[in-house]
């Protein structure tokens, strides 16, 4: 019988801190027109010749950096699609479906109802689309794929029921046709279905008060044998095949002093031998879990680890993912789900492994989830694995808390400026818009935008090695700034710095001395190579050149050092920031609007890839700094959500995050508009930005 399970009601968004008012006046001057939020949820363009969006092929890796041998098991890149199925759903059977989607049968609506609806959902765009109905509703049914026929098994609709219900296979976008086939031997729900061969296996359960211990096996879902028997009785296991054998992580304790609790027992059934034994425990009991096979590599996802608490609607789900080696019985932490869950529905399509709806402390979800095998994201039982900066350091600009914070790749916070033992400068540490490693991580560069300084620190000390400007104080003279942006140290020494209220570019020797300048200081205007509008990007490139954004008319221009211009163009955006190079004519930049963006463009303007969720988990508010890390993720500071988060480009699913969307604070975990960042590899390079000092 299905939990009561009642919808909660939305909290209200929390009110997001922001800029001053002198900068907010000056950033919504900019913005012309922001597109308004309607029913499209996530926007992609791929022009012709252009990027597309082929998987991302992530940047070789110096030397000194972590190696995997073949014997180590990958870490997985976990993540929460920008699309979500529209209505939550709950304790589903979810099959592959033709090309890249998946077929959704049954399942449990908020209103407890058992459903009997039958869709398919294209994981490449979301897309939902009716295929028919089931015979009668039912959920926590097992189902497997034999041959061209998917088969339900039992399942509660509403009490548990012994019929098997078979459908054609869906081909394209044409409808199925289901149908009872017969029955099994007797009732049976929250069990699992796994396929080997010609033959469909069902395993765990129960007939609604005992348990069904006996693993069936079936190859028309008519008749059935039993292979073996459970020597731990549960419901609600994670079921996963490899070869002839079939492995039974956990599950729901049926009958005993222990019902009704998560176990953490791994049964292994062999079909061929017809046995099935215990072996080494999980690390964690865990009941409605969901177990994918992805090339050879057995993952645990998600899960409950307790029981739902005493007037609960359900148990709290869990968010790891665990890797399993059947050849030793070892379980290594492999990742971080971004949503927790339990009775959620998988299935591998390709190399990723979907994972649907769910269910978390009662209330059903109606979130996509996915994790694949990334070896860029680190080795499964390693401190750090599941992380997109495995291995390495990320320096985040904390701006809204005055401060800098290093996060090592488990998110703990081992460094922070300023502190008790690393006082600010005089004239404060204020408004840090950026922060960028320089000299081979030894010191940091960071521009405080409304202190009208750039501070280099040396790090690990925090001591203040060079300044430029004067706190509180704007001015265009020698020694003053006006909200610079972007203060890079180049190769040669020189600093480098977005002057944007002055309209130009600034070459500071260390002396404090202008060694030259891109633009004329107070004429604002977008005229190439005489003047330029408001710049807020000055991005040092590979030959020496730099690549300048300027927030009016949304221009892009690369400049040589001594001024000239190698091309110019007008991107579509409502306020570009930061562009980052990605290739000879490849380009990525932030829209700092909201909904924000992330954008690849070339050298004519083409909009050749585009982020952009207008709502939900994935929609971002005013990022300013978007760059690729070598694991092949977008890493961005979303500024007025206050969170870091990390994108994959290919799936656009949310593969990272720190920080609680919309809610600022200044304790571990928490971020108050973060608006730049860095990443520090252990041999003190900085791969986005290679051409720095």
């Amino acid at each position: 019988m299905p939990p009561t399970n009642e919808p909660s009601d939305p909290s209200p968004r929390p009110t997001r801190p922001r800029r001053s008012s002198r900068v907010v006046a000056r950033r919504r001057r900019t913005v012309v027109a922001v597109l308004a939020a309607v029913v499209v949820t996530v926007v992609v363009v791929v022009v012709s010749g252009g990027s597309g969006r082929k998987p991302v092929v992530a940047p070789s890796r110096p030397a000194t950096h972590r190696t995997h041998t073949s014997r180590v098991v990958p870490a997985v890149e976990a993540g929460l699609l920008p699309w979500s199925l529209g209505s939550a759903l709950s304790r589903e059977v979810v099959l592959p479906g033709p090309g890249q989607s998946l077929t959704v049968l049954g399942g449990l609506s908020p209103a407890n109802s058992s459903l009997d609806r039958v869709f398919s959902l294209d994981t490449t765009s979301g897309q939902v689309a009716d295929l028919g109905t089931l015979p009668a509703g039912v959920h926590d049914a097992a189902g497997a794929r034999l041959g061209s026929t998917d088969l339900l098994f039992g399942g509660g609709s509403p009490q548990t029921v012994a019929g098997t219900v078979a459908l054609t296979a869906p081909v394209g976008a044409g409808t199925v046709t289901a149908s009872v086939a017969g029955r099994l031997p007797q009732p049976r729900s929250d069990a699992a279905a796994v396929t080997i061969g010609s033959t469909a296996y069902v395993v765990g359960g129960y007939d609604g008060t005992t348990a069904d211990p006996q693993v069936l096996s079936t190859r028309d879902g008519v008749h059935f044998s039993t292979v073996a028997t459970l020597p731990v009785p549960v419901r609600y296991p994670a079921v996963a095949a490899v070869g002839n054998r079939i492995y039974v992580f956990g599950g729901e304790a049926v009958g005993g002093a222990h019902a009704g609790t998560p176990v953490d027992s791994v049964q292994v059934v062999d079909v061929s031998a017809r046995t099935a034994k215990t072996g080494a425990p999980l690390p964690t009991p865990l009941m409605g879990a969901s177990a994918a096979v992805i090339g050879g590599q057995v993952y645990i996802a998600g899960g409950a680890s307790v029981a739902a608490p005493p007037g609960a609607a359900g148990p709290p789900g869990g968010d790891a993912v665990w890797a399993y080696d059947p050849g030793t019985g070892a379980t290594l932490r492999a990742g971080t789900l971004r949503q927790p869950v339990a009775f959620g529905a998988v299935q591998v399509v390709g190399n990723r492994a979907w994972l649907i709806g769910g269910e978390d402390n009662g209330t059903l979800l109606a979130a996509v989830q996915m994790f694949t095998p990334n070896a860029a994201f680190g080795a499964a039982g390693k401190p750090g694995a599941g992380s997109p900066f495995f291995g390495d350091k990320l320096l985040v600009a904390d701006r809204g808390n005055d401060r800098l914070l290093l996060l090592d790749d488990t998110d703990t916070i081992v460094w922070s400026y300023p502190s008790a033992t690393k006082p600010p400068p005089p004239g404060g540490f204020y408004f840090p818009d950026d922060a960028f490693f320089v000299n081979h991580g030894t010191e940091i560069v960071s521009n405080q935008e409304e202190n009208e300084t750039i501070v280099i620190l040396g790090y690990p000390s925090g001591s203040l090695l060079w300044s430029y400007g004067h706190p509180h104080q704007t001015g265009s003279a020698p020694g003053y700034l006006h909200e610079p942006d972007d203060a890079y140290v180049l190769k040669n020494g020189e600093i480098t710095v977005a002057d944007a209220q002055n309209c130009r570019i600034l070459f500071i020797n260390k002396d404090g001395t202008i060694a030259r300048q891109i633009g004329t200081t107070g004429v604002c205007t977008h005229d190439p190579p005489t003047s330029v509008a408001s710049p807020n990007g000055d991005t040092p490139l590979a030959d020496g050149n730099v690549l300048v954004s300027e927030i009016t008319g949304s221009w892009v221009t690369e400049y040589t050092p001594q001024g000239g211009v190698v091309w110019s163009v007008h991107v579509p955006l409502h306020y570009p920031s930061d562009p980052q190079q990605l290739g000879p004519d490849l380009y990525l930049i932030a829209d700092y609007a909201d909904p924000g963006a992330i954008v690849e463009f070339n050298r004519e303007g083409q909009i050749l890839y585009r982020y952009q969720p207008t709502s939900g988990p994935g929609a971002l508010n005013q990022p300013s700094l978007v760059e690729m890390l070598p694991s092949g993720v977008f890493l961005t500071n979303d500024d007025y959500r206050n969170r870091m988060v990390a994108i994959d480009p290919t799936t656009q699913a949310l593969v990272w995050q720190y920080g609680v969307t919309d809610t600022a604070g200044t304790a571990p975990g928490l971020l108050n508009t973060p608006d730049g960042f860095d990443l520090l590899l252990p041999d003190g390079s900085t791969p986005t930005h290679k051409a720095t000092s």
